[in-house]
Parts: C-alpha cells; structure tokens; sequence
C-alpha cells in the first residue's frame, strides 16, 4: 500500500493525471459548443467555469512536474 501513496506524486501519476485533465477539456469545449449553439447562457456559464477549473488543473500538474524535477525541454 506505501507504494501506492506515493503514485500521485510521482512523475507517471501526474502524466496520468494530465491525461485525464485533457478529457475533461474536450469534454469542457463540447459544453461551450453545444451551450453556444442552444444560445444557453447558463449552459455556457457552466461550461466556461468547467474549462477554467480544467486549465488551473493543468496549471498545478505542471507545476508539480517541475517541482519534481522533470528533464522535459517543453517544461524549462
């Protein structure tokens, strides 16, 4: 069970979770698509606030990549 606590802060969990943070902006643009296209501004709302929550996601998940020292040129 030791090594599984460790898995979030380790380098292949945070790529995991990356991962999973882009779905939820695909899944995040579809929302504003179909909102825009409906001409629902509550629907766009939500969807807008979900995209946000999905980039400050990504944000951290960066951040945390560096912190562990990733030696990835993309990532400085």
């Amino acid at each position: 069970m030791s090594k599984a606590k460790g898995f979030k802060k380790s380098k292949t969990g945070t790529y995991l979770s990356i991962g999973g943070s882009v779905f939820g902006a695909v899944s995040a643009v579809k929302q504003i698509k179909t909102a825009r296209k409906e001409q629902d501004t509550l629907k766009l709302i939500d969807a807008t606030v979900s995209a946000v929550a999905v980039v400050t996601t990504l944000a951290l998940l960066f951040r945390e990549l560096k912190r562990l020292g990733d030696d990835d040129v993309l990532l400085g």
